[in-house]
């Protein structure tokens, strides 16, 4: 664990290392794309709204070349059981990431508030987009408790956030 001080306040995070696997060899780039492609950052967690944002990524946003950084917020990243949990979460979707779309992927474990650690990744990335789900709560229940999507809508800068809706109970997922 690392931990890094920005401002007054600390923030510890994890690296989780994800299955390295091996990417097709470069095909033609698009216009005006960089090389070694986009960064795109994805917050997940256990649930289906996280999942189904992760797949609607897969599915519409990457190309070759791209790579997938998957974020997700714990309230100690030194709690070994929600860790394990976390990175076997992780190992999962990074292959699912290979196998859907031939991109790569990494993986971070942040400690502390989701919407402010996933804002600073997005500061320390500057990805093409910040990609994430939304519990689908009503505008009460959202004001009184809060939003996390709504918080990273107005506070993250340096990026896009793109917000997906979750699917239909019992919809199919989009890969």
């Amino acid at each position: 664990m690392e931990t890094v001080r920005e401002d007054v306040e600390e923030y510890s995070w994890r690296d989780v290392k994800v299955p390295a696997l091996e990417t097709q060899p470069e095909v033609g780039k698009e216009a005006g794309e960089r090389k070694g492609g986009r960064d795109i950052l994805v917050a997940v967690d256990h649930g289906p709204k996280s999942k189904f944002a992760f797949d609607w990524v897969l599915a519409h946003l990457c190309r070759t070349d791209d790579t997938v950084h998957l974020i997700h917020a714990v309230s100690s990243v030194k709690n070994e059981v929600v860790y394990e949990m976390s990175e076997r979460l992780m190992e999962k979707l990074a292959i699912e990431a290979f196998q859907v779309a031939m991109v790569r992927t990494k993986a971070r474990i942040v400690e502390g508030d989701t919407g402010k650690a996933i804002c600073k990744e997005a500061d320390r990335l500057k990805p093409a987009a910040v990609v994430m789900g939304t519990r689908g709560r009503g505008i009460i229940q959202s004001v009184l408790q809060g939003s996390v999507s709504e918080y990273c809508f107005h506070n993250c800068k340096s990026a896009p956030v793109i917000i997906v809706p979750g699917k239909a109970a019992g919809g199919e997922s989009l890969t």
